[in-house]
């Protein structure tokens, strides 16, 4: 199975995310995982061979891979039927080389604010995918919601990402989450990410997997 987690608006947690929800699906769903780290900053390759050289065993493969190779990366991975394949894309829409990253998806995962500027990218970031991928899923999650703020613009963005996909539960902006890493996730931090992350399992990867056990079986 093939999640991508991404929108066009930088900053919206993607590569945290990402992080979290490879964490959740080895160490709580004991799923076998693996990143392609995408995106330019390429901060999870980063702190997946930070923690190696701390000697911690790592749950799950993470690996640096540019667009351009995909297609290639793609046939190797889609030979273990069985794994989740998590991609943390780039920030942007006008590589070509997007193409077959957004049509080899079965979920997108899309972090996103309650900013007007943010909420344009979601959905332009929503329509492209979609015309490359019609029969994709797609997730929103309210992501980096900060505690007594009324966002004025949340029924209204809803509203509309609700003609796209599914929004789950938000997950509140905490310094904790700065703590996570490539081999663990703060205990403290489960609380917030389980309601979200057991959604998408139950609703989307499960019957996926399921699905998958019932044709091989």
């Amino acid at each position: 199975m093939v999640i991508i987690i991404g929108n066009q608006k930088g900053g919206a947690g993607k590569s945290t995310l990402t992080i979290l929800l490879a964490n959740y699906l080895t160490l709580v769903k004991k799923c076998l995982v693996t990143v392609l780290d995408m995106d330019y900053q390429q901060s999870i390759s980063q702190k997946f061979e930070k923690a190696k050289v701390l000697e911690n065993e790592e749950p799950y493969q993470v690996l640096a891979a540019n667009l351009d190779v995909y297609p290639d990366m793609q046939e190797v991975l889609s030979a273990n039927s069985g794994q989740v394949v998590l991609i943390d894309l780039p920030g942007k829409l006008d590589d070509d080389g997007l193409i077959p990253v957004f049509a080899s998806a079965d979920l997108v995962v899309c972090p996103f604010s309650y900013d007007e500027f943010t909420f344009e990218s979601t959905v332009l970031f929503s329509v492209v995918i979609k015309q490359i991928n019609r029969k994709v899923n797609l997730v929103y999650v309210p992501n980096r919601i900060k505690a007594n703020v009324k966002y004025e613009t949340q029924v209204e963005v809803d509203e509309q990402l609700a003609n796209f996909g599914r929004i789950t539960p938000p997950i509140p902006d905490r310094i904790d989450f700065q703590r996570t890493n490539t081999f663990q996730t703060p205990l403290s931090v489960y609380p917030v990410v389980i309601p979200v992350f057991d959604k998408i399992h139950k609703d989307y990867i499960k019957p996926h997997q399921d699905e998958r056990n019932k044709n091989t079986g």
